[in-house]
């Protein structure tokens, strides 16, 4: 990765994600987001649509999107449908991959949860951040691999987060069995970990025509700061002193957020480009990482031995559930 060229867009910060997409026909193209319901997922399945695709919304509940449903049921070349998917249950997974038929052009794997305030396991014993963030989506991606390389082009985009800068993934003990848990070093291994998922796909499957790429959304206001306790809103700037909800100048509309998720997804600049780290819709350098960084991605987080590791550590936990 850093012998290649960072690649730039003409694209800023403040773009939204029509706008990304703005001369770019979808027709044809089927598409899946995860968590698509709410927040920047909402809008990155409305960018896609808009553009002529086929999209599914794929959440826990799917009436949390009857109305994206229903604003694409008219005439015009876009459509969006909805699934029930719930990343955590593995069961709900198998089901999801079982009921996709034919190709699939684009995998938006958007759903995540934050900062859970305490250590809870799934019902196969994973920690619940790590189990949704990612090894749900390894194993959403891995059961349509099928169906993604006969796309011809398909690409995988994983939804990460800046919070990977402080976390490398913690190979001897990833589900906080033995460690005492922390809230921000489990959403923080579990967004590197997204990255690293990524770099795998671009190692393990580019002879299968699939790309992949992650991204930082950058600061929105969405259900994902739902765990998140007054102090550490005011901390983020995002609550004033009277309890209520603010976004400050840094923060982002959801659909400026959700506009390097589409450019990953959809954008023609995008074609060919593989296993990369993008910020405000343009690659985004590699760092160190650690506790000071404020920007770029981690060396962590796109190291090919790392993202190999990970990638035999999830086949494992997924064949012992």
């Amino acid at each position: 990765m850093t012998a290649t060229a960072r690649l730039t867009t003409p694209f800023h910060a403040r773009t939204s994600a029509a706008e990304i997409l703005a001369g770019v026909d979808l027709t044809g193209r089927r598409m899946i987001v995860t968590g698509g319901a709410s927040g920047i997922g909402r809008e990155t399945v409305r960018a896609l649509a808009g553009a002529g695709a086929e999209v599914t919304v794929a959440t826990r509940d799917p009436g949390h999107a009857a109305d994206l449903v229903a604003e694409f049921a008219g005439p015009g070349p876009g459509s969006v449908r909805a699934a029930a998917l719930d990343l955590a249950d593995l069961a709900s997974v198998d089901a999801f991959v079982a009921d996709w038929q034919g190709p699939l052009h684009a995998l938006v794997a958007n759903a995540g949860i934050m900062a859970l305030p305490d250590r809870r396991l799934t019902d196969a014993g994973w920690e619940l951040q790590l189990a949704t963030n990612y090894l749900g989506h390894f194993a959403l991606v891995r059961g349509l691999h099928d169906n993604l390389r006969a796309a011809g082009a398909a690409r995988v985009v994983v939804v990460s987060s800046g919070a990977h800068l402080r976390e490398a993934f913690d190979f001897d003990d990833p589900q906080f069995a033995r460690q005492p848990y922390d809230p921000w070093a489990a959403y923080g291994r579990s967004k590197t970990a997204g990255v690293l998922l990524a770099v795998g796909i671009a190692r393990h499957w580019a002879g299968d025509g699939i790309t992949a790429n992650a991204l930082n959304p950058g600061y929105i206001t969405t259900n994902l700061q739902r765990h998140m306790d007054a102090a550490t809103l005011r901390a983020f700037g995002a609550m004033d002193e009277a309890g209520n909800r603010v976004d400050p100048p840094y923060y982002k509309t959801p659909a400026q957020g959700a506009a390097t998720s589409v450019l990953l997804a959809a954008s023609p600049l995008l074609d060919g480009v593989t296993g990369r780290y993008f910020d405000d819709n343009q690659e985004a350098e590699v760092v160190a990482g650690g506790a000071e960084a404020t920007g770029g991605v981690a060396a962590h987080a796109v190291d090919p031995a790392a993202a190999d590791r990970l990638w035999a550590y999830a086949e494992q936990t997924l064949t012992s559930r």
